[in-house]
């Protein structure tokens, strides 16, 4: 029974926000019988909520306890303060995020003031190949995982690097410089840059996200890394 309320659970994506119930039980493979009855006691306890609409949505008890994991509550924590700080001198959309098998996992975003496409979200996983802090993720990743990710190389933007040879030279540019940068890759119009967090065990990716960075990439190059630094600190001093 267990396996099945997370068979229902696991319907839900970012593509996927909102499903009504017919659409939860085809999505999870559960007879509607079931999906009504297990989205009911999944709904009282609080970790389903109903809209006006009669769609179901993921509730607040499941995101009360996502905070409770070490990636949200301990890297959150300790970047936070860093995250805030980078914000306030850029004024740009910063990113905050780990790898999860062969995707960017997005644990923080503070949204900048100038109108940039940001796909993103809290929560939200994107492909390493297409993103900057995912080529810094790939880039110190193990080679079983870059071998993965250089076997799904998809097109997302008439920019997104597809070519095997060109992807490894910018990871090798990556572990040698220290940044890694991104021109309309994810969507058209945005350009980024990021950088890694921990020293020889990068722990997560540190990124900023602006429309152009032909002018401004060596400050903001400077700022993640000095955000970086601050962030693995106070990591090390926490264990």
């Amino acid at each position: 029974m267990t396996s099945r309320a997370l068979d229902l659970l696991g319907a839900f994506d970012p593509e996927h926000r909102s499903l009504t119930l017919s659409e939860l039980a085809r999505r999870s493979g559960l007879p509607l019988a079931t999906a009504h009855r297990l989205v009911g006691e999944l709904h009282r306890w609080g970790a389903l909520s109903r809209l006006a609409s009669g769609e179901y949505v993921i509730g607040r008890r499941l995101w009360d306890l996502g905070l409770l994991a070490p990636v949200q509550s301990g890297l959150r924590q300790a970047a936070s303060p860093f995250l805030h700080d980078l914000y306030g001198a850029t004024l740009a959309t910063v990113h905050l995020a780990v790898r999860d098998g062969c995707e960017v996992l997005y644990v923080d975003r503070l949204a900048g003031h100038v109108s940039v496409p940001v796909v993103s979200a809290v929560g939200s996983r994107l492909p390493l190949h297409a993103t900057g802090v995912g080529k810094v993720l790939l880039a110190y990743a193990p080679e079983a995982v870059r071998a993965e990710a250089f076997g799904r190389l998809t097109r997302i933007t008439p920019y997104t690097v597809t070519q095997p040879a060109r992807l490894a030279e910018q990871l090798r540019r990556v572990r040698a410089e220290g940044y890694a940068t991104t021109g309309e890759e994810m969507s058209l119009g945005a350009c980024s840059v990021a950088v890694p967090v921990g020293g020889d065990s990068v722990v997560a990716a540190l990124g900023i996200v602006v429309p152009d960075l032909r002018r401004d990439k060596a400050r903001l190059v400077a700022a993640l890394q000095v955000a970086a630094r601050g962030i693995a600190r106070t990591l090390a001093s926490a264990e």
